[in-house]
Formats: structure tokens, sequence, C-alpha cells
């Protein structure tokens, strides 16, 4: 089945068009890549994958996890890390654990305080990626790959099927973004997690991205990779 498939989706700001007949899969189980220059509507599409935007009134479909999202209710099962996601967390004094565990609120309740099973995720979200004794320190004196790592745990929390990624190495340096991609390779292959990642590193991406895609002048282009459909379920 396949994780996102997108049918001839037009997409338009006014009479500004920003997507022009897009169509592109992710199968399950695959690191995909999205690349594109500023403005060429790669932030639209994220937000048109997370339910943010509707292409109401205009052509195409997207499908999510085997659902026509007008119909998905599953959000649970999709995650997403933010570009610069950190910067809302640096004057508050909250903790690792706090911030990954906030990603549990609608599991825990409004009124409940997190339980042994809610820590126990906590920790594994952190072992996974590599923070597992950091958890009492406060998020904002930890250094820029530091804190990616801590996003990607608060998105792996609630274990997703699909985590979206919106330039999620933005501000780091060489070393901790190779260190990133490659912990993320090794996350999607032993955890099974579909990751879709939009970015401008196409060089360091190429040897570890089943697909690679490219979003130029509102059109879309495979230029690593081969899609495969399903097309039973759409």
């Amino acid at each position: 089945m396949d994780a996102i498939a997108v049918k001839g989706l037009d997409f338009s700001y006014g009479s500004v068009q920003v997507l022009n007949q897009i169509h592109f899969t992710v199968p399950e189980g695959r690191l995909s890549v999205l690349l594109g220059q500023n403005g060429a509507g790669k932030s639209t599409l994220l937000r048109l994958l997370l339910g943010e935007l509707t292409s109401n009134g205009e052509k195409g479909s997207i499908w999510l996890l085997g659902q026509q999202i007008r119909q998905f209710r599953s959000w649970q099962e999709i995650s997403y890390v933010p570009q610069r996601g950190m910067a809302s967390y640096q004057s508050v004094p909250a903790s690792v654990e706090e911030v990954v565990r906030a990603n549990l609120y609608a599991q825990i309740g409004p009124f409940r305080l997190a339980g042994r099973r809610e820590k126990e995720q906590v920790r594994q979200a952190l072992l996974q990626v590599g923070m597992a004794d950091f958890g009492k320190r406060l998020i904002g004196r930890l250094s820029g790959g530091q804190q990616q790592r801590i996003l990607l745990a608060r998105a792996l929390v609630n274990r997703p099927r699909l985590l979206l990624m919106d330039e999620p190495t933005s501000g780091m340096d060489e070393k901790s973004t190779e260190d990133f991609y490659q912990l993320l390779r090794r996350i999607n292959r032993e955890q099974g997690v579909t990751v879709l990642m939009v970015t401008h590193d196409r060089k360091r991406l190429e040897a570890i991205a089943d697909n690679i895609w490219l979003l130029k002048e509102g059109n879309m282009k495979l230029i690593q990779g081969r899609e495969e459909t399903d097309n039973g379920d759409i």
C-alpha cells in the first residue's frame, strides 16, 4: 500500500497557481525526499498532506495510508517535524522529557499525569535517537543537532506509520547533518516508519533515499528511484 498517493492535484492561491497536476506516491516503508527551490510549492504540498490546507474546488486527490484525505481520521498515525521547530522552546524552561511527552497529550488526556506506559514510550523514543541520557536536561541548553534529535523523538513517541519532515537539518553543521541522516535511515529501516522529507540537500541524500522527487514551477518529477503504485487501494 502507498503511504501517500497524490493524483492530478492542482492548487492555487487566488489567481496564482502553485501546484499543477501533481502526481506522486510514497510506498509504505520507504524514505523519500522532496527537493525544490524556495517558492516551488513544497511547504504548500506539506500543508495539504497535513490537512492544514484543502484543495476544495480544485482538481486531484490525496490519499493517506489508503484513505482519501477528506475521510481520513487517523492523524495519530502521522507525525510532523517542522522547520526550525525548536525555536519556540529556546526561552521555555522545559526538560527534554517534557518536550517529547507533549506529543502524547491526546493519548494521556488533559487532566491526567503521565503513567508508566507513557513514560516508557518517552524513554524508548529518546533511546531510538541516541538521547536516552538527556531526559532531565533543559531543551534550550542543547546543541542544534541534539535539539533536532529531540524533535525527532517527539515525532516518534506516538509510534507513527508516516513521518513528514520540513528541512529538518536547517542550521545544523555538516557532521550533525550527516549523523542525523544516518539516524533517520536506521529508524526507517529498523522501525519501518515511512518518511517524506523536504530538503535542498540532494547530494547527501542520494545514497540513502529510496526515491527523490523534484518540485519545480509547480510540476513534480521523479529524479531517483522507481515509482510503484498499488492501484488497488485507490
